[in-house]
């Protein structure tokens, strides 16, 4: 309707005032002459440029372009938008997975945004007790040289265990016995002596509780941090403390024979030397030196292999040593420095553990 009266009244406003609306008929009437003292731009700009001669360039020009491409930087933001909408629900759910699957990368095994602890006991010692007792279990292993106990974590719902070298080593026979009583025979997969680490594989299990375990690499100095294990054949005592310091050089032995030695004098706490010192009895000549969380949670013979947990519910470490004024580790209590072998070295041994490795 708009550009019917203007065409009725083009040539009337021409007259009156040929400088009220200059671009006026140059718009309508593409093909009259154009002034060339002022060769006027359209009023509203088109989707192309028109240089005013020639047939009236609309028909050639559709104007379903104009929606359509609006249509599509609509969509850009929007799906920009929902990716981000589900990143952001994978972070507030607290797990790594989540992200990783968006993304494409591998998954790991936990992160250590993962809470276990139910909200309402966030944070407490119980809250944490309860979350991840039902994971460690309680290790009897017997060999030629007698009988010993310690404690393991289980990573698997089907029964694979985490635990020290020198619990299980040279052992003939190993039972394990779960939180709720269940007991199961176990076989050695995988040994690292060089780690004072082991992995073994209950039989006929199903339907376990495996633990999160977390990452060592953000435990800070001062960290409140909760020890479950078997100390003295006690099943899931729980202690409590904080990390007193971080990379320290354990060192503890590598010779079976003097391991086998030990768990005849019960307990399975192993010697190790720190600073220089040897703790716990005599490590030998043959020794490795890894890099221990120390912990004034209170280990005791027994909790060899158990968990170091923060109050999150995730694992940060194997317990593996203790130190003892005495040189037996059969009479050695707690003094509140205990060692743990960070879970980062952990999951970084597991492949060769899963392998057979046995060194």
């Amino acid at each position: 309707m708009t550009e019917s009266l203007r065409r009725n009244g083009e040539y009337e406003h021409a007259h009156e005032n040929p400088y009220e609306n200059p671009y006026q008929g140059a718009q309508q009437h593409a093909s009259s002459p154009v002034d060339p003292e002022w060769p006027p731009p359209p009023a509203q700009p088109p989707a192309e440029p028109y240089a005013g001669f020639g047939p009236d360039p609309q028909p050639e020009q559709p104007q379903p372009e104009q929606p359509q491409k609006k249509h599509r930087a609509r969509r850009g933001p929007v799906a920009l938008l929902a990716a981000v909408a589900i990143v952001a629900a994978a972070i507030g759910g607290g797990t790594a997975f989540g992200i990783q699957e968006l993304t494409g990368g591998e998954t790991v095994a936990s992160s250590t945004s993962t809470n276990v602890v139910p909200s309402s006991q966030k944070g407490t010692v119980s809250g944490v007790a309860k979350a991840v007792s039902p994971s460690i279990v309680e290790i009897s292993a017997t060999s030629n040289a007698g009988s010993s106990t310690g404690s393991g974590v289980i990573i698997t719902d089907d029964g694979e265990i985490i635990t020290n070298n020198h619990v299980v080593s040279g052992a003939s026979s190993i039972k394990v016995k779960t939180s709720d009583g269940k007991q199961y025979t176990a076989e050695v997969v995988g040994t690292d002596s060089r780690k004072d680490l082991a992995l073994i594989k209950l039989q006929n299990a199903s339907g376990l509780k495996a633990a999160s375990l977390g990452d060592s690499d953000a435990v800070g100095v001062g960290d409140q941090v909760v020890a479950i294990g078997s100390p003295e054949g006690l099943t899931g005592t729980v202690t409590s403390g904080i990390v007193s310091a971080l990379d320290r050089d354990v060192t503890v032995s590598t010779d079976e024979g003097r391991q086998q030695q030990q768990q005849g004098q019960g307990g399975g706490q192993w010697p190790f030397e720190f600073g220089g010192q040897e703790f716990n009895g005599d490590t030998g000549s043959s020794t490795t030196t890894y890099k221990a969380i120390q912990t004034d949670a209170s280990l005791n013979p027994g909790n060899s292999g158990g968990a170091l947990i923060d109050m999150n519910g995730n694992i940060i470490g194997i317990n593996s040593a203790m130190y003892s004024a005495t040189e037996s580790s059969a009479s050695a209590g707690s003094v509140g420095l205990g060692f743990a072998i960070p879970i980062n070295t952990v999951k970084a041994d597991l492949p060769d553990l899963r392998a057979g490795a046995s060194n």
